[in-house]
């Protein structure tokens, strides 16, 4: 039996620049599983001020964090994935993105031709989300790809991966080491926020938030642990706190210290790089806090194993 491990991240721009940067927004927001609003609403809107007006304003936030191998996301996606095959050496690794270069669909067409026979489809998001992670659109691609074909292999999907040992260990374990040479007053874990009408109707990524907050919260019992959201996008309600809000109001709290996670990230990107280490590290000594340290997001490769 062949067996195989498919990692799925988001996507990300080919290039920082315009043109790129418009072909990746155009396939992630014109996914309904990430804005669910009815197309003859909502593409016209994306088609309009968005994808004129989007690209260029994020182009110099890209080229920020650009590196010479390319866009942080990818690199360290290659990087997990060369990891992750060390580690399994008995199955074959796929890397594949949802809106970019290596497409999910022509990764399973791969996969197909391969033969595998046994295949772990693993969403590289901790917190399952039916919207901004993306993680139902991968099942519905998987689905549909699966649909056409004579045949497939044994399907393993992990949905989630927010309550694996491995995984809180390895936060856990970077919290400690930064522990041992400073002292904070809150650990703030600022996680990818997404519109509130999406847990009302029922998407448990909030709560799996809540309860990754809660597993740290029990393995660091004297730390001071705080949730807030970040990435709002459009004008509709999202979950709250707020990072960007929070960090402007902290030190009037008498909070001056903090250490941040992102913990719903497993790889750096522009949410991570530049939202939370340029953008909100700013608000936070704007608003008179004394120290910001932040913890980037973690390489969850042994938290990883096909179950």
């Amino acid at each position: 039996m062949k067996k195989g491990v498919l990692l799925v991240n988001l996507g990300t721009p080919d290039k920082p620049e315009v043109k790129e940067i418009r072909h990746f927004l155009k396939h992630f927001l014109a996914d309904q599983r990430v804005v669910a609003m009815p197309k003859a609403v909502w593409l016209p809107i994306l088609y309009g001020p968005i994808l004129m007006v989007r690209p260029k304003k994020v182009r110099a936030a890209y080229r920020k964090i650009w590196t010479m191998a390319g866009s942080p996301l990818k690199v360290y996606m290659q990087q997990q994935v060369a990891q992750l095959q060390a580690e399994l050496p008995d199955y074959q690794v796929f890397e594949a993105m949802s809106y970019s270069q290596p497409f999910l669909t022509d990764v399973l067409s791969e996969i197909q031709t391969a033969g595998i026979d046994d295949l772990t489809v693993v969403p590289m998001y901790p917190q399952y989300s039916t919207t901004t992670t993306t993680t139902m659109s991968i099942y519905d691609v998987v689905a549909q790809f699966y649909l056409k074909q004579s045949n497939m292999p044994t399907l393993h999907f992990v949905k989630d991966f927010y309550q694996r040992s491995g995984y809180i260990d390895l936060m856990a374990t970077a919290i400690e080491q930064k522990l041992q040479t400073q002292t904070y007053d809150e650990i703030i874990l600022s996680y990818h926020g997404i519109p509130k009408s999406y847990v009302t109707k029922g998407d448990p990524y909030q709560a799996q938030c809540e309860a990754t907050t809660a597993l740290l919260q029990a393995r660091l019992p004297k730390q001071t642990f705080r949730t807030t959201y970040q990435s709002k996008f459009g004008p509709n309600e999202w979950l709250t706190p707020a990072t960007s809000t929070t960090m402007q109001s902290l030190a009037q709290e008498g909070v001056r210290k903090i250490l941040v996670l992102t913990p719903g990230f497993v790889a750096d990107c522009l949410e991570t790089i530049e939202e939370i280490d340029v953008e909100n590290r700013a608000y936070f000594m704007d608003s008179q806090g004394e120290q910001f340290d932040y913890i980037h997001p973690l390489m969850l490769i042994h938290d990883l194993r096909p179950y």
